[in-house]
């Protein structure tokens, strides 16, 4: 079976927004108001930064609980990493997440500056100048078999799907509008001609939109 590229729990608003453009330290997502995106998957009992008992089961626990199934590798941009631009003036800097990462498999920054390797507990964080096609096929060979997942940020997955590279996409809607940002699209609608499209309504008030390659 082919290995697949999987974009998975990706968050936009209503109108398509997944970030801003004023990211920092202070600001990953550069948006203000960004934890309306991803409210619905803090608030399950599988979301792995949870550090009291109880949360949500259903259907947003589900997503939570299939991020990492039978994924072996991680492509993501470099602002997905970090908030630094050019030149890397920090090399102290190791990523948002701390020293246990959430990932758990090889990753790979996209960027036009590489740096060494890194590896924090069972995550190694690889950093290559590489075109889509490229960097998928160093992370399948990393992957050992199992899918890649496209992590992101928005500018990295539109590029992967420019280059139609894509085979799947969860992207999960919040009830909440930007009006500006960086957008995924303008409507899902928009995939149609490559994509199957099912839109699953959850209690939460967030609509989780599948796609899968025709």
């Amino acid at each position: 079976m082919a290995q697949l590229l999987r974009v998975q729990n990706f968050m936009v608003s209503s109108d398509g927004v997944a970030a801003g453009e004023n990211q920092s330290l202070e600001n990953p997502f550069g948006l203000a108001g960004a934890e309306r995106l991803f409210s619905w998957a803090g608030a399950t009992a599988s979301w792995p930064n949870r550090t009291d008992p109880g949360g949500s089961r259903g259907l947003d626990d589900y997503f939570t609980r299939d991020f990492r199934h039978n994924i072996g590798a991680e492509i993501m941009g470099r602002n997905k990493f970090g908030p630094q631009r050019g030149p890397w003036q920090d090399h102290q800097w190791r990523g948002w997440w701390g020293d246990e990462p959430p990932f758990r498999t090889p990753v790979f920054v996209l960027t036009h500056h590489p740096r060494p390797s890194i590896t924090l507990s069972d995550t190694t964080f690889h950093f290559v100048d590489a075109d889509p096609a490229t960097a998928l096929e160093l992370a399948r060979e990393a992957a050992q078999g199992k899918d890649v997942r496209l992590g992101g940020g928005v500018t990295t997955v539109r590029e992967f799907l420019d280059a139609d590279l894509v085979d799947s996409l969860h992207v999960a809607v919040a009830p909440v509008k930007f009006g500006t940002g960086l957008r995924l699209w303008d409507s899902p609608d928009d995939l149609r001609d490559r994509f199957h499209l099912d839109v699953v309504p959850s209690p939460s008030g967030v609509t989780h939109h599948l796609l899968w390659r025709k």
